[in-house]
């Protein structure tokens, strides 16, 4: 393999890398804020809103990220065309907030009720409840696969590309154009997938680091 047939390619793969990383983080806040509120209306005990949470995760868990990235770009509702950088971003938070919201969901049921009845008895209203009690505990459950579903979602941002997304797949299929080298161009990208996966996996050992420390 001849790697120096793509060194002219750095700064492109620089800028797709960054593309990457700004579509993953922001998707990561937006379907994290969703996924919260999904699950709050799945706990809910209103039955409309649990129907209409439930009715999300079953149809985006069941729907591939391609096929939302299309109808948000080529068949947005309403007419309403979204740039691609904005359409890969809802398309990614809309998806993995289906995931989100179950993960999210799981670690808030598995709370002792025993300290939510405690909780309750000695005045704390359901806001203080569930900020002070139920999910400062959930989080230590919910890290792992949290943190999981992120490095899937950093995967599955190349999925961007096909929407014209000037991501890091993107650059890796301008350089193989130019230079009809398939093992050196990919090879650079999966590298630098592999960093940023590898980066999320350190932060999640960190992480799981300090809260067993702090349990303690």
């Amino acid at each position: 393999m001849n790697w120096d047939i793509i060194s002219g390619y750095g700064d492109m793969y620089l800028q797709g890398a960054l593309t990457t990383l700004k579509v993953c983080l922001l998707a990561i806040v937006f379907s994290t804020l969703l996924g919260f509120f999904i699950a709050l209306m799945r706990l809910s005990g209103s039955r409309i809103l649990r129907g209409i949470a439930f009715t999300y995760v079953w149809v985006f868990r069941g729907i591939p990220l391609m096929l939302v990235l299309f109808w948000l770009y080529y068949a947005p509702p309403f007419d309403i065309m979204l740039p691609a950088f904005v359409a890969g971003v809802v398309g990614m938070s809309i998806n993995s907030a289906s995931f989100k919201s179950e993960i999210i969901r799981a670690g808030l049921m598995s709370v002792n009720k025993g300290q939510l009845e405690a909780a309750e008895a000695i005045g704390m209203n359901p806001f203080q409840k569930m900020f002070k009690v139920r999910l400062p505990q959930a989080i230590r459950l919910v890290i792992p696969p949290y943190i999981n579903n992120c490095v899937i979602m950093m995967k599955e941002s190349a999925q961007v590309s096909i929407i014209t997304v000037p991501d890091l797949m993107m650059a890796a299929q301008k350089a193989y154009n130019s230079t009809y080298t398939v093992a050196e161009t990919l090879g650079v990208a999966g590298a630098v997938y592999l960093t940023l996966t590898s980066s999320l996996m350190l932060l999640q050992f960190i992480t799981e680091k300090k809260l067993r420390i702090n349990k303690h």
